[in-house]
Formats: C-alpha cells, sequence, structure tokens
C-alpha cells in the first residue's frame, strides 16, 4: 500500500505539535509497510518517497525535472541540515509563484477541474467553498495557493493507492489530488479554527476546514474532544470519524537524566506563545506563585504572537529572572530544558491533543494540563484542571514545590505510563482505516 500525504510541517520544518505528529506516525506507519510519498512546502519540487523507518530521518528526495535530479545527486554534502536547506527545507517556507500566476491558476483549475459536469452537486457545492475562501493577501495564504497549484502534478504523475492530508493547510491539495485521481481521501484534524483562535477566528479557514472534511471519504480526530468539536461545529457526519490519539515516542540519542540550571524548582510553558495556549494564564499563575515561593524560576520556551504583550506585562509585575522567555527552541535544546524542570504546566484553553505533555511526562517531569485537552483523555498519572481555575493551578504547583517528594513521584509515575503510549498502535489505526477505506472505494468501482 502507498499513501500520497500532504503535510505542513515535518521535521526538521517544525513550528508546533504537528510536525512530531507526523514524524511519529509515519515512522510507525512505515515499519508496518506501508510507503508515503511524502510531500512538504519546499523550495524545490521535490517529493519524499519514504519506505522504511529510517527514512524519516533522512528525508530521500526525488525533483521532478530530470536535470536538477542529476545536479542533486551530483552534489556532496557534509551534513543532513546542508542538503535540506538545497532543497529547499526551512522554518519559513516562501511562496516562490508571481501572484498573479497564482490567481490565473485558481481561476483554470476551477473551470477544468473543480467545478467541471463531472462532479456531483455536493462535491461542486464544496470545492466552489474552498475556492472562494482560498484566497487573500497574507503570505501565508500565497503559500497554501502555491502549495495546492503543486498538488495537480504530484496527483497526476505519483502513484499511490490513498491520499491522505493534514490539517487545513493542506486540505486543497488533498482536495484536488482527490478530484484528479479519484482515490479516496483521509483528512487528519489536529487543531480546528476554534481552538487556535480561542473563538470565531477566520471565516476561510473554518470553510477551508469544512469543505477538507465534508469531501473526504474519512476523518482522523485526534481526540474525543476534537470529534465532538468538529461534530457540532462543522456537522461532520460521526459515521466518517475515527478517533487516533497521539502518542511520543523519545528519541534513541535522547538523554533524559536531570541536569539543574537553578537551585529553585523550575516551572516550565513549552509551547506556542498564543492565545489557544493560555501563556497569559501562566503569567498569572507564576505571579501568584513567586509570592510564595520566590525561589522558583518559570519558563516560557516557544514564541508566538503573543510574546511581546506577555513580556511587557512580566515587566511591569517586576518578575525580572523570575520569569523567563527562551525564544525559539530546537530539538536538542527542547531536551535541554526539559531535563531542567520539574513541573510541566500547559494551560491551554482549547486543546485538540497536545504532544507537549506527553514528551514532558516521557522525561520524568510531573505535569498540570488543562481539562481542555485531548491529551487529558490518555493520561491518569497528570493534574487535569480547568484552564480559567488560576487559584487551583497555583495551590497544586505550592503544593508540589513545599513536597518535593510527591512531585517526583508523579514524575516517575507518569513517565512509566508514557512510555507505553506508543505510536505503534496509533499506526495500527490508522492502517486498519486505510484498509477499510480502500475496499469501499473498491466496491464503489465496480
Amino acid at each position: 500500500m502507498k499513501i500520497l500525504m500532504f503535510t505542513w510541517e515535518f521535521p526538521p520544518l517544525i513550528s508546533g505539535g504537528l510536525g512530531m505528529a507526523c514524524y511519529g506516525m509515519v515512522k510507525a506507519l512505515l515499519g508496518l509497510g506501508i510507503k508515503i510519498d511524502l510531500v512538504l512546502p519546499t523550495k524545490e519540487m521535490v517529493y519524499f518517497p519514504l519506505e522504511k523507518p529510517g527514512d524519516v530521518d533522512t528525508l530521500p528526495a526525488v525533483f521532478f525535472e530530470q536535470s536538477k535530479q542529476l545536479r542533486y545527486t551530483a552534489q556532496t554534502f557534509v551534513t543532513l541540515e546542508e542538503r535540506l536547506e538545497y532543497i529547499g527545507i526551512s522554518d519559513d517556507p516562501e511562496s516562490y509563484f508571481q501572484l498573479s500566476d497564482i490567481k490565473q491558476y485558481v481561476q483554470s483549475i476551477k473551470k477544468e477541474y473543480w467545478i467541471s459536469e463531472t462532479a456531483s452537486v455536493q462535491e461542486h457545492e464544496l470545492l466552489q467553498q474552498m475556492t472562494d475562501s482560498l484566497v487573500g493577501e497574507e503570505d501565508l495564504i500565497h503559500k497554501i495557493q502555491e502549495f495546492t497549484m503543486r498538488s495537480e502534478r504530484f496527483a497526476r504523475v505519483l502513484d499511490y493507492d490513498l491520499i491522505h492530508a493534514h490539517d487545513w493547510l493542506t486540505y486543497p491539495a488533498g482536495m484536488l489530488a482527490r478530484r484528479i485521481s479519484g482515490k479516496p481521501l483521509v483528512t487528519h484534524i489536529h487543531a480546528t479554527e476554534f481552538d487556535r483562535a480561542g473563538g470565531p477566528g477566520d471565516e476561510r479557514v473554518h470553510k477551508i476546514e469544512h469543505s477538507g472534511m465534508r469531501f473526504a471519504d474519512q476523518v482522523i480526530a485526534v481526540s474525543e474532544y476534537t470529534a465532538q468539536m468538529i461534530m457540532s461545529r462543522y456537522r461532520i457526519d460521526s459515521g466518517k470519524i475515527k478517533i487516533v490519539h497521539n502518542a511520543f515516542s523519545v528519541p534513541d540519542d535522547a538523554v533524559r537524566g536531570k541536569k539543574r540550571i537553578f537551585k529553585g524548582p523550575v516551572i516550565l510553558f513549552l509551547g506556542r506563545i498564543t492565545l489557544q495556549k493560555g501563556p497569559d494564564y501562566f503569567l498569572d499563575i507564576a505571579h501568584k506563585v513567586l509570592q510564595s515561593h520566590p525561589e522558583a524560576r518559570f519558563i516560557m520556551a516557544g514564541t508566538g504572537d503573543m510574546g511581546r504583550k506577555l513580556l511587557r506585562r512580566s515587566a511591569s509585575l517586576k518578575l525580572q529572572n523570575r520569569f523567563l522567555f527562551t525564544g525559539f527552541l530546537n530539538r536538542k535544546q527542547v531536551e535541554r530544558i526539559l531535563r531542567a524542570s520539574d513541573i510541566y504546566v500547559l494551560p491551554s484553553v482549547s486543546e485538540p491533543f497536545g504532544i507537549s505533555p506527553l514528551e514532558a511526562m516521557a522525561f520524568g517531569i510531573t505535569s498540570i494540563i488543562s481539562k481542555q485537552s485531548g491529551v487529558a483523555e490518555v493520561v491518569n498519572h497528570a493534574f487535569k484542571i480547568d484552564f480559567w481555575d488560576t487559584d487551583l493551578w497555583v495551590e497544586t504547583i505550592n503544593h508540589l514545590i513545599a513536597n518535593p517528594e510527591k512531585c517526583i513521584k508523579m514524575g516517575i509515575d507518569g513517565m512509566h505510563e508514557v512510555n507505553k503510549i506508543q505510536w505503534n498502535d496509533a499506526a495500527v489505526k490508522i492502517r486498519n482505516l486505510y484498509i477499510a477505506t480502500l475496499a469501499e472505494y473498491i466496491r464503489n468501482q465496480e
């Protein structure tokens, strides 16, 4: 079985949990004998044919243009990073088409493929909705338009059995690939616009999410929390939704032994500094805890649109070096900060899943997570608190600081629990979904 997979993130192209989720999932699927042609938002027109688990770390690439493939194979690269830079993998993929070309493309695709006579009435409506929503002058919209534009060639040239698209950024590409090839489409919803925006959000994104999930043959939700969200907000048929929880596997080369950087207890926030993750609640919690435990250190690791606002607020509260901002951290830096931490805090307002708590627990860190998160469905050895109940968050952290032996025990129990949550289990569920979807597709072709 071969899958054409579209995703916006994959290591080293990471800005959030999507990249690590795709990494673990793909590696486990390859271990089950499933082959995957992976498509990322790269500078060059390439795809990554993955056949064995180790390929997720080397990312073998194939250029569509033969002349470029020959030049690529003739190159000598000292490091993997150097090779990937040549291909054009970065943490901020750019658009390499003129906007006028993209607009012309969208118009031609609408005429030739998406709104054709062979489309059913429902397909016509969904494709029209997606096309009308994929507009705007924002750089991200331009990048998605380019990614969608490229998907036509992948859909026509590559040989595959099924299409798997991750989150709204790649739904237009998945929809076009399905429209061109007729092959079944599975859309994977890792987070909705309601989660990211903490409210209504961008109507264009909502419509793309809606059309992508409605157009798909099957939808994978990362939690019961997310499944309920897409059924109630998007009216997606429960019969086409499959819940597959995420997992976390510690890298083979990871060092998990504790290495302190402060004498006092360290409380960590690790994630995007956006409304969804509740970083403002974390700052409020820190301010109150520090009044009782000035020896503690709070670390906010990550970047996001609320970073500058929280930095100013931290200064106004005179938290000084007791509340620290790290900025973006690469994988090794994340491991180092986890080794130095005692308590992990994620007061998310709306969290479809949340891989970072599993990562923290895998390093033996006592975790306190929002009840409004999908990860709360799969772990028992973590404290679960409503995101808005800051007094209870403060009380819990103060209790753990005052009773370090309880904190250590909870961390160890959590580590043992997370070690049993493996990607292989999730991959088996996804493989079974692939098989069932393909079987239905074949029956409909007869």
